[in-house]
């Protein structure tokens, strides 16, 4: 279980990555999306969760959007290809990520049934 600690004006809140459905890039600001339904609005780029976030566990699928990979219910093949989360939201998934993403995740199902 991956800890991660955030940041906040005059504290830290520590959250597990299991946690997370989902991050939102906004400017210089990120938009964090819990399990439970709250969001909160974090002064840190979408990069710095990146690179903090095990990779096995959560993909950038668009240049404003970091997604836990274990909330994402349905890939849906319109166009634009997007993802359906559990929660119902759906993300748009980039033309330029759409093909790495959908073979990382294809290979990463292949392996959970293993």
């Amino acid at each position: 279980m991956c800890q991660l600690v955030i940041p906040l004006i005059k504290k830290q809140l520590t959250v597990t990555a299991e946690q997370i459905v989902r991050i939102e890039a906004s400017s210089n600001y990120s938009c964090v999306y819990f399990s439970d339904g709250k969001k909160l609005l974090v002064s840190k780029i979408l990069y710095w969760f990146e690179e903090r976030l095990p990779a096995e566990m959560f993909a950038r699928v668009h240049r404003s959007h970091l997604i836990n990979t274990g909330y994402i219910s349905e890939i849906i093949e319109d166009k634009p290809y997007s993802l359906l989360l559990n929660n119902g939201e759906r993300i748009d998934l980039s033309r330029r990520k759409k093909s790495e993403f959908i073979n990382g995740y294809k290979q990463m199902q292949r392996a959970e049934i293993i």
